[in-house]
């Protein structure tokens, strides 16, 4: 049987959620996997890498390769390397022998905190589920609430995974051999390249930023602050406007059988693929069947959006848009009836399965969404 090749999209754990799932069900429907990533991050993390070293912001694809590991023992743990991250030396701990006794974090021009808080934000450049908790979901481990100093210790919040990209990608000089290079050090089954070369800004036009003003309209930059708005998206944009795609994703996308959009954060992990003008014209001109994936409740950046603006949101970023199934947890949508309709408007049949963990909490389960992919994706025409 020829493998089916599919093509997910996104960035952060959504994307990480959806290739594990995909790893679940591979062996069953022999499937060549290939994650098309976002790289727009600019927080923690990956934030202070690209506005230090510039390059491509490492965290979602780090997050992608992890999920793509093998399960070899060594493997797995080059995987659990690539996760950890450094926490903070105590103020006032020498980092070494010979360190200064009496540095401390004022003497670090790198720590003014504000670029560093949140950096486990929504499909960002936090831990996937499962494996760093310890930093995931919070963003005062290594830095305080205040961006506090942390004993001018450089590495503390990066991690390890992101370093190496980072190196690789100024060794080799070239981001799609680093990743491939990287894929190899963890035996990945899977391939992992970015949406561009280049790295893109994400801008947001929101409404009601300011509680005080609820109708005023202004314009939030940067992946991250769209992330965490409080107000209402209502429009997005890339900076540059027509970022070069990646060559070798486009080709992944001519060749796939399936193309599969989310699960993630809708405007800063979905939506940006359908903005790059060369990938929107190969998503649309592509024969392959498309799958989407909807989350299992709103986040920040998508609170006023119901379960069926999300899918609207699709057609207004890209109306040539078509898809074949539109996959959802029946917990997550309720009535089913408007979103049946959305689906519908995009050409697309609504599947309804359980997804979810067991412990109540928003979160999809590998195993389970594996199980709902089979026979989506095993379906013939």
């Amino acid at each position: 049987m020829t493998a089916r090749r599919v093509v997910a999209f996104g960035g952060g754990h959504g994307l990480s959620a959806s290739l594990r799932a995909l790893r679940h069900c591979a062996p069953e429907l022999d499937l060549d996997i290939t994650a098309v990533v976002t790289v727009g991050d600019d927080g923690g993390s990956s934030g202070r890498l690209r506005a230090e070293r510039g390059g491509l912001p490492p965290g979602d694809l780090r997050q992608a390769l992890v999920a793509l590991a093998g399960d070899h023992p060594a493997t797995r743990r080059s995987a659990g390397l690539f996760q950890h991250r450094f926490a903070a030396l105590p103020v006032g701990v020498p980092r070494s022998a010979d360190a200064d006794p009496g540095a401390t974090a004022g003497d670090d021009p790198d720590r003014d905190g504000a670029a560093h808080r949140g950096a486990a934000h929504r499909g960002g450049d936090g831990a996937s589920a499962g494996t760093d908790t310890s930093w995931a979901g919070t963003d005062t481990t290594w830095a305080g609430a205040d961006g506090a100093a942390t004993g001018g210790d450089g590495l503390a919040g990066h991690a390890v995974g992101n370093l190496v990209l980072c190196g690789l990608m100024e060794l080799l000089g070239d981001p799609v051999a680093a990743l491939e290079h990287a894929g190899a050090m963890l035996g990945a089954v899977g391939r992992v390249l970015p949406m561009s070369r280049q790295p893109v800004g994400i801008e947001a036009r929101v409404r009601g930023v300011d509680p005080a003003a609820p109708d005023e309209v202004r314009t939030v930059s940067g992946q991250h602050q769209v992330a965490v708005t409080t107000g209402r998206v209502e429009s997005l944009r890339l900076t540059p406007g027509a970022p070069p795609a990646c060559a070798e994703a486009i080709e992944a996308i001519r060749a796939a059988d399936w193309l599969i959009f989310g699960p993630g954060s809708w405007y800063t992990s979905v939506l940006p693929h359908l903005l790059v003008p060369q990938l929107a014209d190969a998503i649309v001109s592509t024969s392959a069947r498309r799958l989407v994936t909807l989350n299992l409740a709103a986040e920040k950046e998508t609170l006023g959006l119901s379960v069926a603006d999300h899918l609207a949101a699709l057609h207004w970023y890209l109306p040539e848009l078509k898809a074949d199934f539109v996959l959802a947890d029946a917990k997550a949508v309720g009535d089913p009836e408007p979103v049946e309709r959305a689906a519908e408007s995009l050409g697309a049949r609504l599947v309804l399965a359980p997804v979810a963990v067991t412990d109540g909490t928003p979160r999809h389960d590998p195993a389970a969404l594996g199980a709902a992919l089979v026979p989506v994706l095993g379906a013939d025409r």
